[in-house]
């Protein structure tokens, strides 16, 4: 039975706050990272379900669902162990940890065969989408990835000898690269999670903490046999109850972690950023480098490129937080760079110095910093990945509310093209910059909005950002916009809305935000140049419960049979696709759709239409021909890819880069 008290509502939206939280932990340590990344993304499939289901859930599905919360919330604390936990500590626990992973497949491919899906009105894609989770979760449980016995045997050894025992240093080495621990600021990382880990699993706390902090005192050793010059001991406090790990005089002011370059923890002078985005004093990367090593010291990426940019907004917001807590600013040691003798420049531009415009407080500096930043992010792909890396995105988005119209519109379109780059969008949305988007949505000028809404739509090409986007918004202002917008601010607030409803849970917003209703308008209009668009996100929201409602009671059978008859190739994919989802269950529909003679189009397009048009036309000539026939049958005789899989291809990708 359901918890005494708890209502269907409030079971759903702890499953949905449940896996919201699941989805938002990260960095899980290496030597689990796989495991938990597969069962976080299974997890993540279920929201659609949880959202689908939140108006029609009866007490018996209530029973069902118990089981399912119980399983995500030992889930969601076994993930916050792997993301909080230290390393050393989790190849020591390896097989319990396994049987962990074990027991939580087990328990939800029980929870997830005993929902009763017959009784719920749920679209056949969202059955499939969870009927596939069940069976990866079938199959789970007798795949767990077996632990690295090499490894917990080689670390077991050295958890158990003596302090003064000798040990090979290739051994060490190697160790410390499995284990990810190759930087005095990964060392201190595991200090922190092996001291709170000890504690919260109960062990001897005084013998472990000897063996640990000998162990550490190893690798410690072999990271600063390759950094000769750290003067900072990452394991001198870790001992007894005290957890803190300080490395300055308590007189000292507290110096930000942002502030301290990842290998020396030392405040930069120097500050300086690598291709992969991560700021290093001068002096520590450029013997890192010159070391021979390859690598980003703090994320072990590849690096593509060896040129060193001036940091200059940090090295400002360093020599302001000296000033302003008595600190001696830090002096620079040089400006010798390796790779480049003279400041980041992109076309002969001086980065840094646009840079500085933009947090001038001057509104004409930042008026030509942000149009500057616009034209060289326009039309070029290594500008784009530059302009990101030398730190413009945090000050872009921090002018985003700017009252300033012609600094907004530079603004936007700046991240519009910025965000072309996949590595970008992440830094973008990172950077918190979805609500000043939607401000800029909401308020800017048109051509400030459209660029908003072309923005979104570049973002949304990520799965992750379809949720997040979703829920902070942004659909009914897109509605709004494609209402009243210009004819591109129309097409690019389509193409936003289409990505966003891919999503299961964004359907319900859209449709309650009016979506339908407009969407049906632009399908009548006279001269409409948005059919083939607003037929591609109705046939979408059709496959809905709610969206299915809200269409049939426009009475537009005789328009979609029309659209099959005469529309353009995707009309006529799309309007097939409508009059499956109306017609299915409904006898009335069939009859209307039989009368306005749609089987002899349909029979064509069963034979030379695409493969989703083949498809579709299959599913809806079999409930033509015998309407007792369940419609997912058809479709999966016919095969062909998913609506899924085809959905990116329906829609014509009408926003980018900037054309002005």
């Amino acid at each position: 039975m359901a918890m005494e008290g708890e209502s269907a509502e409030q079971l759903l939206k702890k499953l949905i706050d449940i896996v919201n939280e699941i989805s938002s932990i990260s960095g899980f340590k290496c030597v689990v990272r796989r495991q938990c990344r597969d069962l976080s993304r299974r997890l993540k499939l279920l929201m659609p379900l949880f959202e689908e289901i939140r108006d029609q859930i009866s007490q018996e599905t209530l029973n069902d669902l118990i089981s399912l919360k119980e399983a995500l919330e030992s889930a969601k604390e076994l993930l916050g162990i792997c993301s909080r936990g230290s390393n050393i500590l989790l190849v020591l626990q390896s097989e319990k940890i396994r049987s962990k992973f074990k027991e939580l497949a087990v328990q939800f491919e029980q929870a997830l065969r005993f929902v009763s899906y017959d009784k719920l009105d749920i679209p056949d894609e969202l059955k499939e989408q969870v009927e596939l989770v069940h069976s990866q979760f079938a199959k789970a449980k007798e795949r767990i990835e077996e632990p690295d016995l090499q490894l917990y045997e080689h670390l077991f050894s050295i958890y158990n000898q003596s302090s003064d025992a000798d040990i090979e240093p290739g051994l060490t080495r190697t160790l410390c690269e499995k284990l990810e621990l190759m930087t005095i600021e990964q060392l201190k990382e595991e200090s922190l999670a092996l001291d709170e880990m000890v504690v919260s699993c109960g062990w001897d706390v005084v013998q472990t903490r000897e063996k640990m902090l000998m162990v550490m005192k190893k690798f410690e050793d072999c990271v600063r046999a390759e950094h000769p010059n750290i003067s900072i001991p990452v394991c001198e406090n870790w001992s007894g109850s005290d957890q803190t790990h300080t490395i300055q005089s308590p007189k000292s002011p507290f110096v930000p972690d942002d502030f301290r370059c990842p290998i020396s923890l030392e405040l930069m002078k120097d500050p300086v950023i690598i291709c992969t985005g991560q700021t290093y004093e001068r002096a520590c990367i450029k013997k890192w480098l010159e070391a021979g090593h390859g690598t980003c010291p703090k994320t072990q990426q590849k690096l593509f490129s060896t040129t060193l940019t001036q940091n200059y907004v940090l090295s400002s917001i360093i020599t302001r937080w000296c000033e302003d807590n008595g600190v001696e600013p830090p002096t620079r040691l040089g400006s010798s760079r390796l790779g480049k003798t003279s400041a980041c420049s992109i076309e002969g531009v001086d980065i840094d110095a646009l840079l500085s415009k933009l947090t001038s407080g001057n509104i004409e500096d930042q008026r030509a910093a942000a149009g500057e930043l616009r034209l060289l992010a326009k039309n070029n792909g290594n500008n784009r990945m530059f302009i990101a890396q030398a730190g413009a995105i945090p000050l872009l988005v921090g002018l985003l509310s700017t009252p300033d119209t012609t600094i907004q519109e530079h603004v936007i379109t700046s991240l519009l093209n910025l965000s072309i780059c996949e590595d970008n969008k992440r830094g973008i949305v990172s950077s918190e910059a979805v609500p000043g988007i939607l401000h800029v949505l909401k308020h800017g000028s048109m051509e400030a909005r459209e660029n908003a809404a072309a923005t979104i739509f570049s973002l949304t090409v990520l799965d992750e950002f379809k949720v997040t986007i979703g829920s902070l918004g942004a659909i009914p202002t897109l509605v709004t916009l494609l209402k009243e917008g210009s004819p591109r601010g129309k097409k690019d607030a389509a193409a936003a809305l289409f990505n966003l409803c891919i999503f299961q849970g964004n359907k319900v917003r859209a449709i309650r935000a009016g979506l339908v209703p407009l969407l049906m308008t632009l399908l009548i209009e006279p001269g409409s140049e948005m059919v083939d668009e607003a037929l591609a996100i109705v046939a979408m929201l059709a496959s809905h419960s709610e969206g299915k409602g809200v269409i049939g009671s426009f009475k537009a059978v005789p328009l979609f049979v029309d659209l099959v008859r005469n529309g353009s190739p995707k009309s006529k994919e799309n309007a097939t696709a409508v009059l499956v989802h109306l017609c299915a269950g409904d006898q009335q529909y069939l009859s209307e759709a039989r009368t306005l003679g749609v089987v002899d189009p349909l029979l064509d397009l069963a034979e030379n239409g695409t493969d989703r048009c083949k498809r579709k036309a299959a599913q809806l000539l079999q409930l033509l021909l015998d309407p007792t026939e369940p419609v997912g049958e058809a479709r999966v005789q016919t095969g062909g890819p998913s609506d899924t899989q085809t959905r990116s291809i329906l829609l014509p990708v009408t926003a980018g880069v900037d054309d002005s």
